[in-house]
């Protein structure tokens, strides 16, 4: 039995490539109305084009249907690669950015809806190349893979898997894997219209608003100031701070809010757990700038809540530099890109339904200690978390630890300061962008040297594809009959 199939990959990447020609040319109109050259969308649509040609001519008898789990597992690692590897086209080709691995660092951190930038001043590139960054974000967001699973129904043994394993959507809404994605892409694309009409009724204008929606509910955080949301009004600021907590939410919730099944909104440990940190967490970064500062509450608190949605959903944005907040407030933004929304939502991290279930298990733990004879289990949302499931969540945990630590190593070596090294490596690997020291929220990754820019577009894939997906292709069993 072959142990993978060269062909379904060549058909599935493929298929990515023409989707992602295909958002070339969504930029043409922008650089036709701003009087822009054409030639690096042009070019960009010619090259991914050919070779997705070759590659359908090549895989054109292959039944699809017949990708096994090992083509799944592939599949998911090398569309971030490939999407990332493309979608650097248009900056080489416009010149805007001359280095392969700037360009490479900027698209994987669109794709991966990251937000790190090394771009040192936005302002000054063309509208449709900014509008390419934040379409890179938005189409990061639903995940190529539910693209491909719309498209090639006919994926019936791994489609689901294949959506599960990009997106860490565990729990199935409808039976039937298309019928999850268009569910889920309705629910996107309403959220990014709802906040393009809101923005505009503020200090946006529409290229403007359409660029910040697309980073704010793929919780991606390119923005195209230089001085990101501070740049814009408190109105602005707000409507972004909600728009990027529902972003952090599970689209589960929205599909089950549209099918008035409330219950099952009542039900779901991970969202009311996931309110309470950002509440919590929103009130004491308030507080603590409201008694530190003579600012009035209103601006400690939109400052204070803005900074915390933006880094527990994996945005980015920056409406202040929090790297001159007190001390206790920075360090609260430390931890926190640590967090992550919710599972089945676009944020990063580890996800707030992992952090539940350390929590239970840690619970668990005390009550062994005074009732050794007792019998505790895990549960989430009523159901029993199988000991295989909490033994993968700590693994998972445990992995990602690791994986920041030996990043930190590998970026300290290369040059950088200790908090600049540790913050950036918890940022990319979360999708969250700024990170402390010399990559706060008013700078960026331009300075970083090359091997850091590097290791940080690896991090940021591996942390996109929640890690033990990639990891499971290094093992000696994958790779075994």
């Amino acid at each position: 039995m072959r142990l993978i199939n060269p062909l379904i990959l060549i058909g599935v990447l493929g298929i990515i490539l023409a989707i992602e020609a295909v958002s070339f040319l969504a930029c043409i109109p922008v650089a036709v109305y701003y009087g822009e050259s054409l030639m690096p969308f042009i070019g960009s649509t010619l090259i991914a084009g050919i070779v997705a040609l070759i590659f359908c001519i090549i895989s054109r008898k292959t039944d699809i249907s017949r990708a096994s789990m090992r083509d799944g597992y592939l599949i998911v690692t090398l569309s971030w690669f490939t999407l990332s590897l493309a979608g650097s086209l248009p900056y080489l080709l416009s010149g805007t950015i001359h280095s392969f691995t700037d360009a490479f660092f900027e698209s994987a951190s669109g794709f991966t809806t990251t937000g790190s930038s090394i771009i040192d001043n936005v302002e000054a590139l063309p509208f449709s190349i900014l509008f390419w960054r934040s379409l890179t974000h938005w189409i990061g967001g639903i995940g190529i893979i539910a693209l491909v699973v719309l498209i090639l129904p006919s994926l019936r043994v791994t489609g689901y898997h294949l959506f599960s394993l990009e997106s860490s959507h565990k729990e199935k809404i409808h039976p039937k894997t298309k019928a999850i994605g268009y569910r889920i892409l309705i629910i996107y694309i309403s959220l990014t219209v709802v906040e393009v009409i809101l923005l505009m009724l503020g200090d946006m204008n529409l290229f403007d608003s359409i660029c910040h929606a697309f980073g704010t509910v793929a919780t991606g955080g390119f923005s195209t100031k230089n001085m990101s949301l501070a740049y814009f009004s408190s109105y602005t600021q707000y409507i972004v701070m909600i728009f990027m907590f529902l972003s952090g939410v599970s689209q589960v919730i929205y599909y089950y809010i549209f099918k008035f099944n409330f219950r099952k909104v009542k039900q779901n440990e991970e969202v009311w757990f996931y309110i309470a940190v950002v509440l919590i967490a929103g009130f004491i970064a308030s507080f603590i700038l409201h008694f530190k500062s003579n600012d009035v509450f209103e601006q400690s608190f939109r400052e204070g809540f803005f900074q915390v949605v933006s880094i527990i959903t994996c945005t980015g944005y920056a409406s202040a530099d929090y790297l001159i907040w007190p001390s206790a407030g920075v360090m609260i933004i430390f931890l926190l890109l640590f967090s992550g929304g919710s599972t089945g939502s676009t944020s990063g991290g580890i996800k707030m339904a992992r952090h539940l279930i350390v929590l239970k298990n840690i619970k668990n733990a005390f009550v062994r200690l005074s009732h050794p004879n007792a019998v505790s289990v895990v549960k989430l949302n009523k159901n029993v978390v199988t000991e295989q499931t909490n033994r993968s969540i700590l693994s998972f945990i445990t992995l990602y630890i690791f994986v920041f630590m030996v990043g930190t190593v590998i970026v300290v070596a290369a040059g950088s300061d200790l908090i600049t090294s540790s913050s950036a490596v918890a940022s990319c690997m979360a999708g969250i962008g700024p990170g402390l020291g010399a990559v706060g929220p008013m700078s960026n990754y331009a300075a970083m040297p090359i091997i850091s820019k590097i290791v940080l577009s690896l991090v940021m894939i591996l942390g996109r594809l929640e890690i033990i997906t990639a990891f499971a292709l290094f093992t000696r069993s994958f790779w075994k009959n």
